[in-house]
């Protein structure tokens, strides 16, 4: 027999070429690590529930009665369910065909469109059109769905963050386009400079790349920067004069550590920007529910809106979903509960405030935390984790720790990274694997573990990164920011 299909040398080289570090090495190593029983605290991704984070209650006891609709005939369904989640489940069932079992449209239920558009009009102040929301199994396939739409091949280019999350660099190399990186200024606060984008649009044009899109990540992954108003405008303006299509992944809105730079929707700014730029400029904006104070990744629930953007394509863009019949419809109902909260006076309201404020104060005391045990370390530098999940200091690794790494035929930050995992149990993600400028290491950790392992989790850190710095020192120092 010869080569067949699937044997590795005739497989599709896109998919050769996707990494993925967040799954990669140093996640394969701390599972292999745990099989042989060492403990692992694994924060390399932002995985809430995983780490400890209790659901919040009342989306739980909806889904529960959606899931197992029998229990609402029960007489004494109201003795184990308070009213207000019996007639939500009621109210969600309502919605659909044949109860969750059943395929929605491949939009999503026109219910939950409805209150998803609600939800974006109470938050911009503008008006919202189901027509132009689609629910997705995750913000992730959203991205890939529109990332699908936008490249043609190999000569066109997507603008994107660096340090940025590897879903876009692993999408653009999966559907055969070219990634254009834009770098983040780590000394302004991981500020976004627009004269760079013109440079890197003219780097990849003298290369003859079309730039099509430009990614903003809002709050930041994995810099956790908050972009500003002004910010915001100038990104907008730079897509109108450049006619790229804005892409705004804004899944950590809720997710807020400051109150200087509070999140603001990228489609809300360029509506108050009025005509012309307000109706020309293409955006696709997505959100989830597994961040935020709801932490529900398993559940797979996403969406995005589209504005400024040709009904024919619309049209395309559904024709596509189709493909898949229907985004899970539990995940529909996630999103649901999620844009359309309980209210003041409702029963179960004072429990979901509590529940949910109490995982954000936590998140903003552990976002001080952590940056604060990073800039107490030899060697490292940390901006503060303005919102989002994660840290991402940087690691001034001395020259024989380089060289070490390199003898060992490892880049310098996955050698640092894969050393901390094994004496601390502590899994990160290397900063290569998010993009990084040439000589400067990172890592990213997640700000999720418990708060009260918190300090114990530092104090490891420390006691590793400091012992490291030593080894390999030899009277070699380097100035901080």
């Amino acid at each position: 027999m010869g080569i067949k299909a699937l044997d590795y040398e005739t497989l599709n080289e896109n998919v050769k070429k996707v990494q993925y570090a967040v799954r990669g090495e140093l996640y394969l190593r701390a599972s292999e690590l745990q099989k042989e029983g060492k403990k692992i605290i694994f924060t390399n991704v932002g995985n809430p529930h995983a780490l400890g984070q209790k659901p919040l209650t009342f989306p739980r006891q909806v889904v529960a009665l959606c899931q197992a609709p029998f229990l609402l005939d029960d007489p004494n369904v109201g003795l184990i369910f308070p009213a207000d989640a019996i007639a939500r489940a009621k109210h969600y069932l309502s919605m659909t065909s044949g109860g969750l079992g059943a395929y929605s449209d491949s939009r999503g239920l026109p219910g939950i469109r409805k209150e998803v558009a609600e939800f974006i009009g109470r938050r911009d102040g503008f008006p919202s059109d189901p027509e132009l929301i689609f629910l997705t199994d995750g913000a992730s396939k959203g991205v890939m769905q529109m990332l699908n739409c936008i490249i043609r091949g190999q000569g066109d280019g997507v603008l994107v963050p660096v340090p940025q999350y590897p879903l876009y660099s692993a999408t653009i190399s999966l559907y055969g386009g070219s990634l254009v990186p834009y770098y983040l200024e780590e000394t302004a606060n991981w500020g976004l400079d627009v004269n760079n984008l013109r440079e890197s649009v003219a780097q990849a044009r003298f290369k003859g790349i079309t730039v099509r899109a430009m990614v903003i990540i809002n709050p930041g992954n994995p810099t956790s920067q908050c972009l500003s108003e002004a910010n915001l405008r100038e990104i907008l303006n730079f897509c109108y004069q450049e006619n790229l299509v804005l892409l705004g992944d804004e899944v950590y809105q809720q997710n807020i550590y400051q109150d200087e730079r509070p999140f603001i929707s990228a489609r809300k700014v360029l509506m108050d920007m009025g005509s012309p730029i307000s109706k020309e400029v293409q955006l696709v904006s997505f959100h989830t529910v597994s961040k935020g104070y709801w932490g529900e990744c398993g559940q797979r629930g996403g969406y995005f809106e589209m504005t400024n953007i040709p009904p024919q394509t619309v049209d395309e863009i559904y024709k596509i979903a189709s493909i898949s019949l229907s985004p899970n419809v539990p995940a529909q109902i996630f999103m649901g509960l999620m844009v359309n909260p309980l209210k003041p006076g409702d029963i179960s309201y004072e429990q979901y405030v509590r529940e949910s404020k109490g995982i954000l104060e936590s998140l903003r005391r552990r976002a001080r935390i952590m940056t604060d045990g990073f800039n107490s370390c030899k060697n490292v530098v940390c901006n503060f984790t303005e919102g989002a999940m994660y840290s991402f200091p940087q690691i001034r690794l001395p020259p024989k720790a380089i060289e070490a790494a390199k003898r060992a035929g490892k880049v310098p930050d996955v050698f640092y990274c894969l050393k901390l995992l094994e004496a601390t149990g502590i899994s990160t993600v290397p900063g290569s694997g998010f993009g990084q400028k040439e000589g400067v290491f990172h890592l990213r950790t997640t700000i999720l573990p418990a708060e009260e392992d918190m300090p114990e989790i530092m104090s490891s850190f420390k006691k590793f990164n400091d012992e490291f710095m030593k080894q390999y020192e030899d009277n070699w120092s380097h100035s901080r920011m």
